[in-house]
C-alpha cells in the first residue's frame, strides 16, 4: 500500500495524514551519513525496457519462479497475474477472498504466498489486524486461505526454516508466521516498513521505511527490538517514499523510490546511486530467475502504472 495508489482515493495530503497517524519511533544506526542527491551507478543509467502491462492494474507484489515466470497482484481488483516472459500477455490465475491484494513471497513447501487485506483499514492496522496471508498452489492456480491476523501484508518474505515476514508501511508492527500458521502479529516495531527481504543467511529482515524517517533499515532476526538504519533521506529525497526492496547478489539493498520515480542502489550504509529513472510509481523490483523468461541477474520493476519494466543497469550476473 504505497502513497500514488492511495492518492487515488484521498488525494495528495496521504503522506501528511499517513504520517499523523503513525508513531514516530527511534532506530540504531550503523554509521549511515545522511544521503543527498545520487550519482548515477556505475555502468546504469540505460532507458528503462517495457516488458509487460496489465491495463487498468496497480501493481502491488511481485515474485518470479524457477521456470522465469513472473507473478504479480493488483491491489484494486485483488488478482493474481502470470506473465510466462517478458512481451508475454498477463494472465489473471487467482483473486483473493477479502480485496486489496498485496505482497508475494516463495513459502517453503513450493505454494506461492499472497498478502492481502491491503485496503484502507491498514491505516488502523495495528489495532484491526485485517492483513491475512494465502497459499497459491501455481500447479493448479487453486488458492487457499493460510493465516490472518497480521496488520498488513504489503511487504512479505519467507526465511530458510519457512518462517515468514509482513510489514504495514501505514503501522508499526512487523507480524511473523510460522510454517505451521501460528502468528506473531508484532514480532517488531517500526514505523512505515515496507518493502521485505532477507538476507542471503537470514541474519537480517530489510525494510524500506516509506513515510516516517524515510530510508532502508536492517533488523536483526536474533534481536528485532534492535532495527539498524542504514539509509535516512533527508532535502527532497525526504518525499521520495522508498518502496518494495530487493537485494542483489552482493547483498547490496536496490530500492525503488515511488515519488522521485528512481531506482537506487545501496551500495554502503548512507551511500547510493541511481540505476534508472523517469519510472514514478514505482511500487517494487525483483531479480528474476532461472534460465528462461524473466531469468536470473536481470531486474525488473512493477509499478502502480499497471507497467512492468526491465533496468538494464540493475543486471546482476
Amino acid at each position: 500500500m504505497r502513497i500514488s495508489h492511495w492518492g487515488r482515493f484521498i488525494g495528495g495530503g496521504v503522506r501528511a495524514v499517513a504520517a499523523g497517524a503513525l508513531l514516530a519511533g527511534a532506530v540504531s544506526v550503523v554509521a549511515p551519513q545522511t544521503a543527498s542527491a545520487a550519482p548515477v551507478c556505475p555502468g546504469a543509467g540505460q532507458a528503462p525496457v517495457l516488458v509487460g502491462r496489465v491495463p487498468g492494474a496497480a501493481l502491488e507484489g511481485v515474485a518470479v519462479d524457477g521456470g522465469g515466470r513472473l507473478y504479480t497482484t493488483d491491489l484494486l481488483s485483488g488478482r493474481v497475474f502470470r506473465l510466462d516472459a517478458p512481451g508475454a500477455p498477463a494472465v489473471p490465475v487467482a483473486t483473493v477472498p477479502d480485496g486489496g491484494a498485496g505482497a508475494l513471497a516463495w513459502a517453503s513447501d513450493g505454494s506461492l504466498l499472497v498478502g492481502y487485506g491491503a485496503d484502507a483499514r491498514v491505516f488502523l492496522g495495528d489495532i484491526l489486524r485485517p492483513g491475512a496471508i494465502a497459499k497459491l498452489n501455481t500447479a493448479t492456480n487453486v488458492l487457499t486461505p493460510f493465516v490472518s491476523g497480521l496488520s498488513a501484508a504489503n511487504g512479505l518474505d519467507v526465511a530458510a526454516d519457512g518462517t515468514a515476514y509482513a510489514t504495514n508501511d501505514f503501522g508499526t508492527q512487523i507480524g511473523r508466521v510460522f510454517p505451521d500458521g501460528r502468528v506473531e502479529p508484532h514480532w517488531a516495531t517500526l514505523p512505515s516498513a515496507n518493502g521485505a527481504v532477507l538476507g542471503a543467511d537470514d541474519r537480517y529482515l530489510y525494510v524500506s521505511r516509506t513515510f516516517v524517517n524515510p530510508g532502508v533499515s536492517r533488523i536483526p532476526l536474533a534481536n528485532p527490538g534492535a532495527p539498524e538504519s542504514i539509509l535516512d533521506l533527508s532535502g527532497l529525497d525526504n518525499f521520495a517514499a522508498p518502496d518494495g526492496l530487493a537485494l542483489d547478489s552482493q547483498g547490496r539493498p536496490v530500492v525503488p523510490a515511488n515519488v522521485r520515480g528512481e531506482i537506487w542502489r545501496l551500495d554502503s550504509p548512507g551511500q547510493y546511486c541511481v540505476l534508472a529513472s523517469g519510472l514514478p510509481t514505482s511500487s517494487m523490483v525483483v531479480y528474476g530467475q532461472g534460465s528462461g523468461g524473466f531469468s536470473a541477474g536481470r531486474l525488473f520493476r512493477i509499478g502502480f502504472d499497471g507497467a512492468i519494466y526491465e533496468i538494464p543497469g540493475g543486471f546482476d550476473g
